[in-house]
């Protein structure tokens, strides 16, 4: 769990890790106030022991245990086969809850929300629907660590978290890189992955969208959120900061909103708005208008761009390493960026510093468009 590697002693009482997927993934959660925190607690216990004195909400559950601190039990007998249990250990202050592989990931669904008369959030019930096959293995870790919000869940939050996988030439800590044409090792921030890997984070994210540039790449979550890392060149990575960045690190000025989905250059990055904004930041110092500001000014930070894209909404941007091309809600093709061999689609070899619309495709509606090195296409 990211609460083991990272401590906040701090946040002990307000938070805990659920390790599901045989301890391969976990849901580390930080709560708003104690309150929050004692009603995941009380939803977890209610999930464990919801067959006493009747019929269990959750079929196929029996002979269920959960043992706490001070040595209370609270068990379940429900009829079935599979079995449930809990622990909680004093030194280390964690639950661990472990189903039987035979049970039915169908019947791990509740009946009912769970409640609790001493939050004023529990009006609203929590909700815990478990889906996968196989083993199901759940700890509940009530310890500390940054880690992601409980609350703005999306509907489909029980759903599997959103996993990148990464190969090839990869930014990494201290890699030892081998040299093909001198058969010789070195340090690197590089290493070749030969076959695809989980990307490592510092928290847990469930991703939504992600994108490549030459040397660095962003990603955006379900909650809207926008992660960039790899190599700092004139500010694409959007941190503010002239840094190499290992792991997907949040872009804090793209906090404020929700972003959809982002595109990258080799020396810029774009990001759309849930909204229809569209934010461009890195290096605009090749005298390219590779930002569509309508100037050569590097951008360390996501800067919205307005002009010509005012009162239009922004419905998707993909970037080539030299140039810009996105698609208004409306169908309208515009690009900008560096024009050379025409790859802007305005008739002429010339750079344009702003979004520009493609004139010759403004009677049609383009509902696709892809970026090459120096050629653009469109449906």
């Amino acid at each position: 769990a990211v609460f083991q590697r990272y401590l906040r002693p701090e946040k002990d009482y307000l938070s805990f890790s659920l390790i599901y997927n045989n301890g391969k993934r976990s849901l580390d959660l930080i709560c708003k106030d104690k309150v929050e925190a004692e009603v995941w607690i009380a939803g977890l216990k209610a999930l464990i022991s919801s067959g006493q004195g009747g019929r269990s909400k959750i079929d196929g559950w029996s002979d269920g245990g959960l043992y706490l601190d001070d040595g209370r039990d609270l068990t379940s007998n429900s009829a079935s086969d599979s079995s449930v249990s809990a622990t909680r250990d004093i030194s280390s202050p964690e639950v661990f809850v472990s189903f039987n592989p035979n049970t039915s990931p169908k019947s791990l669904r509740p009946e009912n929300s769970f409640h609790s008369e001493r939050s004023h959030v529990a009006s609203e019930g929590t909700n815990m629907d478990v889906k996968g096959s196989g083993s199901y293995a759940f700890r509940v870790s009530v310890s500390s660590a940054p880690s992601t919000s409980s609350h703005g869940s999306a509907p489909d939050d029980y759903d599997a978290l959103g996993d990148v996988y990464i190969w090839g030439e990869v930014i990494c800590d201290n890699a030892v890189k081998v040299v093909a044409d001198k058969n010789a090792n070195y340090l690197s921030m590089r290493a070749d992955v030969l076959l695809p890997r989980p990307l490592e984070y510092n928290v847990v994210l469930d991703v939504h969208h992600v994108a490549c540039g030459v040397k660095h790449a962003a990603l955006v979550t379900r909650q809207g959120e926008v992660f960039t890392w790899g190599e700092e060149s004139g500010g694409r990575l959007g941190h503010g900061v002239g840094k190499d960045v290992i792991q997907p690190r949040l872009v804090e000025s793209l906090a404020v909103t929700s972003v959809d989905f982002v595109a990258c250059g080799e020396f810029h990055t774009c990001a759309v708005t849930m909204a229809g904004e569209l934010y461009t930041w890195g290096d605009g110092t090749h005298n390219a208008g590779l930002l569509g500001h309508g100037t050569d000014v590097s951008h360390w930070i996501p800067k919205r761009i307005s002009g010509p894209l005012e009162g239009l909404q922004v419905a998707s941007v993909t970037c080539g390493p030299w140039h810009t091309a996105l698609i208004t809600s409306t169908g309208q093709l515009f690009t900008f960026g560096d024009g050379t061999f025409g790859v802007l689609g305005h008739g002429d070899r010339e750079s344009v510093p702003y979004p520009k619309e493609v004139e010759s495709l403004s009677g049609l509606r383009t509902i696709a468009v892809a970026c090459g090195v120096w050629h653009t296409a469109a449906i």
